[in-house]
């Protein structure tokens, strides 16, 4: 089985408050973006692959990681270009087998995970991955969860895993797990990601100094104006700690505008920008 997972931008992100469990009330809203997609390939025990080959002529050395699980029954191989300095069964991909071998039954796996969505951009890849690979895993064990248990599921590997279950607009509230479908049309619009060479923003950084606060305007009020209304009114509230120690990537923003973009923002607490512009 394979698939292909995809990315998400955020259309605004507030950070409400403080969570006693020391995570934050978030108020965003999660767009699935065909930017970047991974390549994602689960088969049991030693059926064949379809991928294996691919990532053995295409990479190489420090591209590739492989890892193994203790009781031999989950073989996890991720290959990336940049090279892969994290260990394959601690990726959240390994975590899903291990959250649905807590309820179910699960037969040895294999996955390959080709990574091209960047690390540390803020589009939520990893997120993505897990989501997918947990829906396949279920899928190949006949386990036939719903979407809505699949999502709390999720919602315990990462706190927008959830909305990758659902992969369509969603408000995102709570810490991001919690979601509501919210129509929105920007097939009229021109969506671009630009994610710029040597940055990489983690979430933990991101966090520092930043203040929470309730805004005048919640994220849905704001995405019931005109586009041409998001400039000053839809807020990524890490864009201020972030561009602070990253001035680059506020350039960046600003040459987005200045390039005809109606809108332009950092996607999540990542590095990546996105603008949207007149077709």
């Amino acid at each position: 089985m394979i698939t292909y997972p995809n990315v998400k931008l955020n259309l605004g992100l507030r950070v409400l408050r403080r969570r006693p469990d020391g995570y934050h009330d978030l108020d965003t809203l999660f767009l699935p973006c065909d930017a970047f997609h991974d390549t994602l390939e689960i088969i049991e025990g030693d059926d064949w692959s379809r991928t294996s080959a691919h990532i053995q002529a295409t990479y190489a050395g420090a591209q590739v990681a492989q890892g193994i699980s203790p009781d031999g029954k989950l073989m996890i191989t991720v290959a990336r270009k940049e090279g892969v300095d994290w260990d394959p069964m601690k990726d959240l991909t390994a975590k899903a087998y291990g959250l649905l071998a807590e309820r179910y039954k699960l037969p040895p796996m294999k996955v390959f995970l080709e990574k091209t969505s960047p690390v540390g951009a803020g589009l939520g890849g990893g997120s993505a991955d897990a989501a997918f690979a947990l829906r396949m895993m279920a899928e190949l064990a006949g386990a036939d969860l719903p979407e809505g248990e699949l999502a709390e599921l999720a919602a315990r590997l990462g706190s927008d895993c959830a909305f990758f279950i659902y992969n369509r607009p969603m408000l995102g509230s709570g810490r991001g797990e919690i979601l509501e479908p919210f129509d929105i049309d920007l097939s009229g619009w021109r969506i671009e990601v630009t994610v710029p060479e040597g940055i990489a923003v983690s979430t933990a950084d991101a966090y520092r100094g930043i203040v929470p606060g309730e805004p005048d305007l919640s994220v849905r009020e704001v995405l019931s104006r005109p586009v041409e209304e998001w400039k000053d009114l839809l807020v990524n509230d890490f864009e201020a700690t972030v561009f602070a120690r990253y001035p680059r990537l506020g350039e960046i923003r600003q040459a987005l505008y200045d390039q005809g973009a109606v809108y332009a923002a950092m996607s999540g607490s990542g590095s990546a920008l996105f603008s949207i512009s007149h077709r």
